[in-house]
């Protein structure tokens, strides 16, 4: 078809990109692209449709980070902006390519309808999400629409990646075209190739690592890449170096022998090399912190070498203080860890600086060790197994059971690190990390939109779904049902926002108040909220609430026969112990 309207050129861009999806609610300020996704786009890109705009680009955040592409996310104007504000926050903490699309104006003053125009435009609309994207832009002229829209998706997609917010004036969107504007080629317009680092820098890093006794390795946002997870399991074996996983992502398998996340504080401490691989907080991972008195010291011993790869340095804002704190480094290195991993591993053969003997004794050592904390895991989960209510680790097990025969995927939810230590994580990109920024509400959207891509493979998405989060932005159980997801949705369900009730007991221990009253303003027990009873209200299959762990694994295996079976997804209420 042949673009007639401005919003027609958006669509065409859009699909030129190879965008799939666009999550929305609608708008009045960008009807037009609405109109143009409906009746000249021919159903693609597919309109995801949600009832919040911060839901919309939790979607469109999930499914970059299960995909490893950007979703486009259309949000109205200046209300629809504020409402996902946040979700892009969570973004931008996240690391994760996402388009952001608004509509705006008209900004043409004697265009605009009395009151609801005027009171929803803004000069310029971008400067609300300014310090938290990459970029934004409100071009001006349909002319100026396909540099726009190509020059955002680059950026979004370069390194570091990021969220961008492109703004779209309704006059502009609604113009009739009065000739054709080609739809450039898009390949001339790619990002540039990941960013590597100096080969000086590669050739120290080899050295300091070789002639390590203890070298230990700290991985953050590494397994956002699924090959720079394979490139850290072949160094790691290569060297007999242990991992520490920060969780951000699947960094690395817990499977893997040298996988020894559990004893984070005894190899930092011992360490003579760290190896920081994207790590967020690097000053936080090698401190010793003392909540009571919010200091913090070094865990490191005189002497250690600390190196880190990450391109943090180059996304900074200072808005908020997301960078952390800076930590000592002694050599810093700017480099995507795709590329760098695998020119660190060839300089480290090329060297052939480190003793055979040494690896291969530090690997049987270390070795035992991961079983051990494997071993102590199991212990906790049995010491724990019958406690009521339902502990963490007996419902990280019962999950564990249902779904390990199935091509699982573990979309949201963290749930304390229980499903790291208990569960198999051996193949890169089964679990895709947390909210980036710690704003609740991202699980439900976030969740549909790392589901999206799994439609019709019989891949079974689980979402472990902490019940403050959810109360968040609720109705994203509406759009999981309207787009058929293969979401098993297992509420986590505490009763109470439980971070909060050790900041009040920590105070009120502090200045010497009764702590028994930590749970005041925190419990969500009077009524009870009926998770089971709002998902069936949105059109999920839901269950529960269970309070007996023997009844956790038979409720577990109907939803998965559901989502198997029915096409549609399914929640599993499960009441737990807050730790």
């Amino acid at each position: 078809m042949t673009a007639h309207y401005g919003s027609d050129l958006i669509v065409d861009l859009l699909k030129a990109l190879g965008i799939e999806y666009v999550a929305l609610n609608p708008g009045s300020s960008f009807r037009g692209i609405h109109d143009s996704l409906v009746n000249y786009s021919g159903g693609r890109p597919e309109i995801i449709l949600c009832c919040h705009e911060e839901i919309a680009v939790s979607v469109a955040h999930g499914y970059a980070k299960a995909s490893g592409k950007p979703m486009a996310a259309i949000v109205h104007n200046v209300v629809g902006l504020q409402h996902a504000s946040m979700a892009i926050y969570n973004a931008w903490c996240d690391r994760t390519p996402i388009l952001v699309m608004g509509g705006t104006g008209p900004m043409n003053t004697s265009k605009r309808r009395p009151w609801i125009d005027w009171i929803h435009t803004a000069l310029v609309q971008g400067h609300l999400v300014r310090d938290f994207v990459k970029w934004d832009d409100q071009p001006f002229g349909v002319e100026a629409i396909p540099s726009s829209i190509l020059r955002g998706h680059r950026i979004a997609m370069s390194d570091p990646k990021g969220p961008v917010y492109l703004c779209f004036d309704v006059s502009d969107q609604e113009a009739a075209l009065e000739k054709e504007i080609p739809i450039p080629d898009v390949s001339r317009f790619r990002p540039p190739a990941p960013l590597q680092a100096e080969a000086d820098a590669i050739k120290e890093a080899a050295r300091l690592l070789s002639g390590a006794q203890h070298p230990v390795i700290v991985a953050d946002y590494l397994g956002r890449d699924n090959e720079a997870v394979l490139s850290l399991v072949e160094l790691a074996d290569l060297l007999a170096a242990p991992v520490i996983d920060l969780g951000a992502r699947l960094n690395f398998p817990n499977t893997h022998p040298l996988n020894l996340t559990g004893k984070n504080r005894e190899l930092i401490g011992n360490a003579d090399v760290v190896l920081g691989l994207d790590v967020m907080d690097l000053f936080g991972a090698l401190a010793r912190q003392d909540a009571a008195t919010h200091t913090s010291v070094s865990a490191l011993k005189p002497g250690c070498k600390v190196i880190h790869a990450t391109l943090a340095d180059i996304s900074m804002r200072g808005w908020t203080t997301d960078f952390q704190e800076l930590a000592p480094v002694d050599l810093p290195i700017v480099a995507n860890t795709k590329v760098f991993l695998p020119a660190l591993i060839e300089e480290i053969k090329r060297q052939g600086k480190f003793s055979k003997s040494v690896v291969d004794e530090r690997r049987k050592h270390l070795a035992a060790q991961h079983d051990e904390i494997r071993a102590r895991w199991q212990s906790e989960l049995k010491k724990r197994w019958d406690e009521k209510p339902i502990s963490p680790p007996r419902l990280a097990h019962e999950v564990w059971e249902a779904i390990k025969k199935e091509s699982w995927l573990l979309v949201a939810g963290g749930f304390r690190s229980w499903p790291q230590r208990l569960w198999d994580w051996d193949t890169p990109g089964l679990y895709l990390g947390g909210y980036g920024g710690g704003g609740l509400g991202y699980a439900p959207g976030a969740s549909v939109g790392a589901s999206l891509i799994h439609r019709g493979t019989g891949t079974i998405c689980v979402n472990l779904q902490r019940d403050g989060d959810l109360l968040y932005t609720t109705s994203a159980l509406w759009t999981a049902a309207n787009t058929k997801v293969p979401l098993l949705t297992v509420m986590t369900n505490n009763r109470v926002y439980y971070n909060d009730v050790e900041h009040q007991e920590k105070v009120a221990i502090a200045r010497g108040r009764p702590p028994e009253n930590k749970l005041i303003g925190m419990q969500m027990e009077n009524p009870a909220v009926d998770f089971a009873g709002l998902a069936r209200s949105f059109g999920i299959s839901g269950e529960g609430p269970i309070t007996e762990p023997e009844k956790i694994r038979p409720a577990l295996d109907r939803a998965i026969k559901t989502i198997k079976e029915e096409g549609r997804p399914a929640l599993v209420d499960v009441i737990i112990q807050a730790i």
